[in-house]
């Protein structure tokens, strides 16, 4: 496969259909401007010319999302009611249940496997007037941070077909890089919304734990750490995204909070917010251009009038928080596979036989797991009493090529793992990140940064998203394919 140098997507490109965000789509829809049949065709067109490249649409939707366009299109000439998404295509992570519609989670065991009931998310969407266009790629049973598996393949990274997209949720960061899709779901439990989203240059949030439903996403273990969420090229699609899918279903558990819940402590009216930003130490290696881009994040924000200092944070230093979370996910992963797998390891991925056959930990490790999650909310607790909002990295380093068991960070081995170092910690602790396109390397791959907040404070790190992005031109930029 020959690597494709990035650039900045032509004029005719950038003003095309398939780049505007779902925001303008949808208000384009609304005043008659476009189609929507315009805009789901258009976007069925981006799919066959740069699918078979990238690889991030598993099972697409043609008939079904044109049937939906002209019903959208019938709408506007009836003068109906139209949601904030009206008559605009979405894309579907294959672990999120579509009723009817192929859900082959990244696995052979579940090849074939068409669910009875949309996921809690998918409903709500439809629900606000958007069309499902296609399902995306991910790694068997979300478990990988690159998108690769034995029945639906590899997906590649868009900006550079020899790199990865990330993962879980790397086919629909492709597929929204791309201009396959404006607007997608997600799903989150190291890495998979913020850390794709970063490689592929758009736009993930994971917000705060207990504000998104996980119904019907698969598998259904990890509940307390997964986070399903939007991925999209604009903050304003984000929020727009983020208020559709919150709030109770009355059937996840682990939402219970009112939808317009807000934080303990909030920042204080007419007063600076409070950033401390945060490269090294605490993280292991970071990739210079990287840490660069963060420190010039860190002036944008204090040119805007944000209170701004570097911090250390004692936790990060003194822990390697996905060497934590490999203790509890494989603890649950690990009692939780097996029995759909049953005789079938050879039908896995590597990453589905390491989960099928793991042993379970020593209690005590396990317990002391527990412990360094308690201790590492009561640390963020600490720092939010003095800081609005942490600024840092998403990953250490651009995009690497797939399938790399370590990789070389400023001259350092690290493992494939580094790459959620900086991530984890948040789904850990539940605390909502938002990973915002900042600028490029020199090698023209994507430089995001993510800023997290205290919990149930989206609306900040949406603020200043909204600010990173008014400055900088990073979301303007397409690849060529």
């Amino acid at each position: 496969m020959t690597a494709k140098n990035p650039d900045v997507a032509t004029t005719k490109d950038a003003d095309a259909i398939y780049y505007k965000d779902a925001t303008d789509l949808a208000a384009l829809i609304r005043t008659k401007q476009l189609s929507s049949r315009e805009v789901v065709q258009a976007h069925l067109d981006r799919v066959a010319a740069v699918n078979p490249k990238v690889n991030a649409i598993v099972t697409l939707l043609a008939d079904e999302a044109l049937k939906g366009a002209d019903a959208a299109d019938k709408a506007v000439k009836d003068g109906a009611e139209l949601g904030p998404l009206h008559g605009v295509p979405f894309t579907i992570k294959d672990a999120i249940d579509t009723a009817g519609v192929l859900t082959q989670r990244g696995s052979r065991i579940f090849a074939g496997n068409i669910p009875s009931k949309d996921a809690t998310v998918v409903t709500r969407f439809k629900a606000a007037g958007a069309i499902p266009l296609a399902k995306t790629n991910l790694p068997e049973f979300s478990a990988w941070q690159e998108t690769d598996n034995v029945l639906t393949g590899l997906t590649r990274n868009p900006w550079n077909l020899d790199r990865t997209p990330g993962g879980s949720s790397g086919g629909e960061s492709a597929a929204i890089a791309a201009g396959i899709s404006p607007i997608g779901i997600g799903s989150d439990v190291a890495i998979s919304v913020r850390g794709p989203a970063a490689l592929t240059g758009i736009v993930g949030l994971k917000a705060t734990h207990g504000r998104i439903p996980y119904t019907g996403h698969w598998p259904e273990v990890l509940n307390r750490y997964r986070h399903i969420g939007p991925m999209a090229r604009s903050i304003r699609d984000i929020a727009t995204a983020f208020s559709i899918m919150q709030g109770a279903d009355g059937i996840d558990g682990l939402v219970v909070n009112a939808k317009n819940a807000a934080a303990a402590i909030e920042p204080v009216a007419g007063k600076p917010i409070r950033v401390g930003w945060l490269v090294e130490p605490g993280l292991g290696p970071v990739d210079r251009e990287v840490a660069s881009a963060v420190a010039s994040a860190a002036d944008l924000l204090k040119s805007f009038g944000c209170a701004v200092e570097a911090v250390r944070i004692p936790s990060f230093e003194h822990n390697n928080y996905f060497d934590t979370a490999l203790v509890l996910y494989g603890a649950e992963l690990g009692r939780y596979i097996p029995p759909f797998v049953g005789d079938r390891l050879a039908d896995l991925h590597f990453i589905g036989k390491i989960y099928a056959t793991l042993p379970p930990p020593p209690i005590a490790d396990y317990l002391a797991a527990e412990r360094q999650v308690d201790d590492l909310k009561s640390a963020f607790a600490t720092y939010f009493q003095q800081y609005d909002v942490l600024l840092l990295p998403v990953i250490p380093f651009t995009a690497p090529p797939p399938g790399l068991e370590e990789y070389i960070v400023n001259g350092e081995k690290v493992p494939s793992t580094h790459m959620m170092r900086a991530t984890v910690p948040f789904n850990l602790t539940g605390l909502p990140g938002l990973s915002v396109p900042f600028s490029f390397s020199s090698e023209g791959l994507p430089i995001n940064v993510q800023l997290v907040s205290r919990w149930f404070d989206e609306a900040t790190i949406l603020r200043l998203g909204q600010l990173i992005e008014s400055a900088t031109d990073a979301h303007k930029r397409h690849p060529i394919l």
